[in-house]
């Protein structure tokens, strides 16, 4: 019990200033105060200090060797003509365009941007015959499509969902808007205005994770790029401008 009361009354006067502790000499003494008295801790023993100082050591070694992994980086442009208004999968062109960088990402995040005013990019059905050979026997068992062949078979099927999408949009925002007065840009044609509209609904980028070196779709997802317009801007066509960015590490 003894020890530890006196290890407290050397905490207690590690402070405590010196004149205070002049009440405990006799009045013959000749001891000259400091500004503070300062005690000393009682030490720990040898064997104590030995495993904490290994310990500290091993902690620092072991922070040292975990080097954070460093981010790679990657950029494409790459130009997409669609043939026509309506909405068009793109996601091979996508893919070619990236397959080189993403073989050194094991994960991170695509980025697609697309540069125009009239056009947009989602995320939406995947005909393409390579992931859709389920599901196209299915198709083909409930239909009298069976005489056709499977690449045909997925042609029809994407160019319906193309259709339908674009049935859909010319529905919410109609080109009679132009017409009717609804609109007042409308110096650039009746398809100028809707498609402005069409492609801030749809957006005009695309976000998705990577891993193993490709893109995480899901198996029924493909990249569609949507053309609004007729003839482009200015009736300049539908040449369309992709900026892809990739981040992530090996």
């Amino acid at each position: 019990m003894f020890p530890v009361a006196g290890q407290r009354l050397s905490y207690l006067l590690l402070l405590i200033p010196a004149t205070a502790s002049l009440a405990f000499l006799s009045p013959n003494s000749s001891f000259v105060p400091s500004p503070f008295v300062v005690a000393a801790a009682p030490e720990a023993p040898s064997s104590q200090a030995s495993s904490n100082t290994a310990l500290c050591s091993s902690s620092t070694g072991e922070t040292a060797n975990m080097a954070p992994p460093i981010p790679r980086w990657y950029q494409r442009e790459i130009s997409i003509t669609a043939p026509s208004r309506g909405c068009h999968l793109i996601t091979s062109q996508v893919n070619n365009a990236i397959k080189e960088d993403m073989s050194n990402i094991k994960i991170g995040m695509a980025n697609l941007f697309i540069q125009h005013t009239s056009a947009s990019l989602t995320i939406n059905e995947n005909a393409d015959p390579d992931v859709r050979r389920y599901g196209n026997a299915i198709m083909l068992h409930k239909t009298e499509l069976s005489y056709l062949s499977f690449e045909l078979v997925s042609h029809i099927y994407i160019s319906l969902v193309c259709r339908d999408m674009e049935v859909a949009l010319n529905k919410i925002v109609p080109e009679q808007w132009t017409k009717d007065g609804t609109f007042h840009h409308t110096m650039e044609g009746e398809d100028d205005m809707p498609g402005h509209v069409k492609s801030s609904l749809m957006g005009p980028s695309l976000n998705i994770p990577i891993r193993n070196g490709r893109l995480a779709l899901g198996t029924w997802q493909g990249i569609y790029l949507n053309e609004h317009r007729d003839q482009g801007g200015w009736g300049g066509g539908h040449t369309r401008n992709i900026v892809i960015t990739l981040q992530g590490q090996s």
